[in-house]
């Protein structure tokens, strides 16, 4: 399975950005962020139906806290949930991603919060 790569909006201390589009993810390929800077990242998660979105546990070695599993979130029919700030040390994959399983196809945005200047 090639997972759907979702791309990342940095927000900007002290300004703005303009609301990013959304990726689908579809429950056959998932959804994978490159270079997760999960400390500081919000997951957008729009679903039309019922879904669970998984967030997977991380590889040990980095994530040393992997052993606590994968997080699972509902999110309702015509709903939106917002997911994070995550735990690198439990969800941060060996090649530094993060990734995402869905039950159903949804919407996600990606974006990093920076610490304000």
């Amino acid at each position: 399975m090639a997972r759907t790569t979702i791309p990342v909006t940095r927000a900007v201390a002290n300004g703005s950005v303009t609301d990013p589009a959304a990726t689908t993810v579809t429950a056959a390929n998932g959804g994978t962020i490159p270079n997760a800077d999960t400390e500081h990242l919000l997951l957008r998660v729009a679903a039309t139906g019922a879904a669970t979105v998984t967030i997977k546990a991380g590889a040990m070695p980095p994530a040393i806290a992997a052993g606590l599993g994968d997080e699972q979130i509902a999110v309702g029919a015509n709903a939106t949930a917002w997911v994070g700030p995550l735990e690198s040390g439990r969800f941060i994959q060996a090649d530094g991603s993060l990734a995402i399983d869905t039950s159903a196809d949804v919407a996600v945005t990606a974006i990093v919060v920076p610490k304000a200047a």
